[in-house]
This record gives structure tokens, sequence and C-alpha cells, in this order.
């Protein structure tokens, strides 16, 4: 029998860096909560650190460019800045990098650049996934799927009676959850026996 070798994993998992320096990011839902007499559609926003391995999520209340880029700047605000960010070609995600870089061109980038390295501070650079290519995004995907197992159930005991404020207060409960996991294999029994 032969042993299948595995490929190498990327530097970005493997540099010990800040947390969140590289990041993934994902959309996953929608929820569903009351506003009003009516139900809208919310999704969940999965930023996921390449490194440790922790999560931070984010509620966003449509898929447009423009709550993608405020759930960023929540992020970075909390985490810290984000060096790379790798994600999938979604039309929020393409227009984020397409408003930023933009947003870029207006300025003086040498000048930007001196003053936010001053400040420690770096642009953010995006690593799209090839078109159709899912299984790339396997750190977040598998993250979402942690994500969701956790508020599965909290939100079978407040399913019911959702609205803005409890989801984003069950995405902070699972994110804890998510992040209390332990990084790898503990063995319970004791070896000195």
């Amino acid at each position: 029998p032969c042993k299948q070798k595995m490929a190498d994993l990327p530097a970005e998992r493997l540099q010990p860096t800040e947390p969140f320096t590289y990041t993934g990011v994902d959309y996953f839902g929608p929820f569903y909560v009351r506003e009003r007499r009516s139900e809208v559609k919310r999704w969940g926003v999965l930023f996921t650190c390449l490194n440790s391995r922790a999560i931070h999520l984010e509620t966003a209340n449509s898929l447009t460019t423009d709550a993608f880029l405020n759930a960023y700047r929540r992020v970075v605000s909390r985490r810290g800045p984000v060096k790379r960010l790798y994600c999938d070609n979604g039309t929020n995600f393409v227009g984020g990098r397409r408003e930023l870089e933009s947003a870029l061109k207006e300025m003086n980038v040498d000048k930007l650049r001196r003053e936010m390295f001053k400040d420690e501070c770096d642009l953010v650079e995006f690593k799209m996934n090839v078109p159709h290519a899912s299984h790339m995004g396997v750190v977040w995907e598998r993250q979402i799927r942690s994500a969701r197992a956790a508020l599965t159930s909290l939100l079978d005991d407040h399913g019911q009676h959702l609205d803005d404020e409890l989801l984003h207060t069950l995405m902070t409960e699972a994110e804890s959850i998510v992040n209390s996991r332990p990084l790898s294999y503990c063995s319970m029994t004791n070896t000195n026996t």
C-alpha cells in the first residue's frame, strides 16, 4: 500500500502572526427575523483567522457590497488590520474589492502607504478563489459548519421570537462556543499508570 502525499500547508497557515492577519470570509444563511409585522432575511458573515482558526461572526442585512464593507470594517475595528483576505468570487466580495481599490486610486497611494505603515496598519489584499471552486475555501466552509451547529442548538430555544438584536446576540454566543473548542486532540486518560 502507498501513502498519499499531502500538499504542504500555505505559509499563511504556518507563520506566527497577529490574529486575523490572514483571514478567510464567507456568508451563510439566510436567517428570518421579525421586523415590525413582517419577516426579513439576515445573513451571517464568518471571518476566520487562517493561523489560529478563531472565528468572528457578524450579521449582514443584505448581500450587497455595502453590507459586506460594513461587516469588514467592524471586524477590523475589533480584531485589528487584515493583511490578506481570502474569499470566493461572490458579487459582494468582488464589489468590495473594487470599491476599496477605486478609493485607493483617488488618494496618493505612496503617501498613504507610508502613513499606514507608520501606524502599523496594512492595506488589505484580496485573494479570490477561482470561480466554481468552493473546495478551495475548505478552511472557512468547515468553520461555517461548526458555527451553524452551535447556532442550531441556540435557535431551537429562541428561533420563534427571532429579531435583529437576538440574532446578533446568538451569533456572538455561537462565536464564543466555536472559539472555545480545543485546537487539537486531548487525551482524557492518564498514560503514567
